[in-house]
């Protein structure tokens, strides 16, 4: 793990040097796919390793966290499949087309695979990636498969109406197909959400989330450190002389990173369930991946509240100079605000209070 932290850490340290310039930009992050291509992370197999240099790449830039933590996501993915003909190559970039309440896409049955037409919404990544895991139903027998294309098959066409205001360079645009050719080689099975192995997925999703916002987190606390360390100035009512020695400053300071800390535990806490629930393969019982989904909820809850105080409550800290725009400070709490909406964290509360006091299982669906 060691060789690819420091890895994480070099392509962290490049980004973190004009990221409030690319993020007003707001450009296609082909540039950034390309340098994770060239650093050798797009192959990175081991489960701790990824989560570990996704945070690190994430605090530096969230939006290219997202990408390599997708990339992760959707390989891993593939793999549930345990599909022969799945391989995910040693430097291709990976993304998803997969909003599961955008259920827009139609497989046609042809002689030798599908074609697939519709459009999605939300395909972070899908625009500058290599290859494709796509889900749509079949029109003849309501079946939902999943199955991989190249990116720039015939008949895909991305549609650039990505605007929000929070993670501008993660290529997370709509995507229309007109039918596409699926060859049967390329379908990895049924989306089958009633099968507790396939079904990690959706949790998969859920984890990469929650450790994007504990990164979002330890980005916005590195920040405003340096900010306060080298610029702030003390209020002239501290009778102090420098901001690093106001113990108002110095407490408020104490309690984020403690709480930062306390939800990279979680989150980390959350990997390692997910790790050895996907692990027992075949194996897995609806129990012990209910218990894996509680633990990736519980972690959710916490980083989600984490992320958005830290990214917010860094500006009391760093004062007034430092809202300029030069600085960019406004772009983690856009992120965290942006990305925290993915979909309600007070859902995720609910599955953890039910399983909590009666052991209710958290229902099977794209979000859990």
């Amino acid at each position: 793990m060691r060789k690819w932290l420091a890895v994480a850490e070099d392509v962290a340290a490049g980004l973190r040097t004009d990221a409030a310039e690319r993020d007003r930009r707001g450009a296609e992050p082909v540039a950034e796919v390309a340098a994770l291509r060239a650093s050798g992370l797009l192959g990175l197999r081991d489960w701790t390793t990824q989560q570990a240099v996704t945070r690190v790449v994430g605090a530096a830039d969230a939006n290219i966290g997202h990408l390599l933590g997708y990339h992760y996501l959707q390989v891993w993915r593939g793999e549930l499949f345990d599909n022969p003909s799945f391989d995910p190559g040693e430097d291709l970039f990976w993304a998803g087309v997969s909003n599961p309440l955008d259920a827009a896409l139609r497989l046609t049955p042809t002689g030798d695979g599908f074609t697939v037409d519709g459009r999605k919404t939300f395909a972070t990544g899908a625009s500058v990636a290599d290859r494709l895991v796509v889900s749509a139903t079949r029109e003849d027998t309501g079946q939902k498969l999943t199955f991989t294309l190249d990116a720039r098959a015939e008949g895909i066409t991305y549609l650039g109406d990505w605007d929000n205001i929070g993670q501008r360079l993660t290529a997370s645009g709509g995507v229309r197909f007109d039918g596409v050719r699926v060859p049967a080689e390329q379908v990895l099975g049924e989306a089958d959400e009633s099968s507790p192995r396939l079904s990690l997925a959706a949790l998969g999703f859920q984890l990469a989330l929650s450790q994007l916002y504990v990164a979002l987190a330890e980005g916005a606390l590195d920040e405003a450190a340096r900010y306060t360390r080298t610029t702030t100035r003390p209020w002239f009512l501290s009778g102090v002389d420098s901001a690093t020695a106001d113990p108002y400053v110095l407490g408020t300071y104490g309690e984020l990173v403690s709480d930062v800390k306390a939800a990279g535990l979680l989150a980390d806490r959350a990997a390692a369930a997910l790790g050895e629930a996907s692990d027992l393969g075949a194996d897995l019982t609806v129990e012990q991946r209910a218990a894996a989904a509680a633990e990736i909820s519980a972690a959710k809850v916490v980083s989600t509240r984490v992320a958005n105080h830290t990214t917010a409550k860094v500006f009391e800290l760093c004062g007034a100079r430092a809202t300029a725009a030069g600085y960019g400070f406004d772009r983690f709490w856009r992120n965290a605000r942006t990305l925290t909406l993915h979909d309600p964290v007070s859902y995720k509360a609910r599955e953890v209070g039910a399983y909590f006091l009666t052991g209710e299982h958290a229902p099977h669906t794209g979000y859990s």
